[in-house]
């Protein structure tokens, strides 16, 4: 993780040596243009990546679990068409919002796609079960992806939505490493704490129960936590995909199904990705940049190819 770090920062448009990226870091002095562009930019986008991608593998294993789907990641739930639509209206009827009323927007319009696809599912006959949890958010993500596309149309706001669709860190600022600090301090404890009861769910919902816990709390925190990180994470960066699809597979491949352990590796190996993949974005064709969706996809879908191919009905 360090090693890619320090990769983000030396490697873009410009390569700079390491010491200046120690003397930056450590002995900053405003004067120099390599230090600048260490602290205004790489710094801040590395970070961001770092969080962005511990937050997407995070909320991508807490899916799979709840959900019971070994397919599932934070837009089964709509949590990103939410962020896109909100995002959208906001920009149609405030074209001069500012980038801490974007990010709010887009999280208050994923906190609203959570809850109607939650509400939608749960008065269904049966309640919210884990496959009625997926259709419902498959379906409100299309509905919401399809009035996206004619708000961005008719207000004229679609190159602004095309970058947010594939996702970058372009624009990466030290706000926006802020909010996703205070949110991860209030969606990873939550994370962790709900941990081993999410470990005991792969024994099914009635041997949960019998063991005393209560499961629409559990449910309830879960959700609560991939809103606040996916949320966050989709304001800033806009879509990323494939990132909580593949590095759950990763982690239970490495320390075996238990969500104590999991859940940290995930995170790392999610952050380790993200930050890769950024680099990548802007070395395969500069001095211009890739969309670091680009990247992940080209990652992942090799991936879920795979995890079909070789686990086949297995998956749901």
């Amino acid at each position: 993780m360090l090693l890619a770090m320090g990769l983000s920062l030396v490697y873009g448009t410009t390569t700079i040596k390491l010491t200046t990226v120690w003397q930056a870091i450590f002995d900053y002095h405003s004067d120099q243009q390599a230090h600048q562009i260490l602290q205004e930019i790489r710094l801040p986008r590395a970070l961001a990546a770092a969080l962005i991608g511990s937050y997407l593998a995070v909320s991508g294993a807490i899916m799979q679990a709840i959900t019971k789907n070994s397919l599932a990641e934070p837009s089964l739930l709509g949590v990103s068409y939410g962020a896109a639509f909100s995002l959208v209206m906001t920009l149609a009827l405030f074209p001069s919002v500012s980038t801490f009323g974007a990010t709010a927007a887009s999280m208050i319009g994923a906190g609203l796609s959570v809850l109607f696809v939650f509400t939608l599912a749960a008065t269904s006959k049966g309640g919210a079960t884990p496959v009625k949890l997926a259709l419902a958010g498959v379906a409100i993500g299309m509905f919401l992806s399809s009035l996206t596309s004619a708000i961005a149309l008719h207000f004229d706001v679609s190159k602004e939505m095309s970058f947010w669709y594939a996702g970058g860190l372009a624009n990466t600022n030290w706000g926006d490493v802020k909010v996703l600090s205070f949110v991860g301090c209030i969606g990873l404890p939550i994370v962790f704490f709900i941990a081993r009861t999410l470990t005991l769910l792969n024994l099914g919902e009635e041997v949960t129960q019998g063991l005393g816990i209560h499961l629409n709390l559990v449910k309830a925190l879960s959700v609560t936590a991939v809103l606040l990180l996916t949320g966050s994470s989709v304001s800033v960066a806009g879509s990323i995909g494939f990132v909580g699809l593949v590095v759950p597979h990763i982690s239970r491949m490495l320390v075996g199904p238990d969500y104590r352990f999991m859940l940290p590796v995930s995170a790392v190996l999610g952050s380790l990705l993200l930050v890769l993949a950024d680099v990548g974005a802007r070395m395969m064709n500069a001095p211009f940049e890739t969309p670091i969706g680009v990247v992940t996809a080209a990652i992942g879908v090799p991936f879920f190819l795979y995890l079909v191919r070789s686990k086949g009905s297995r998956l749901v």
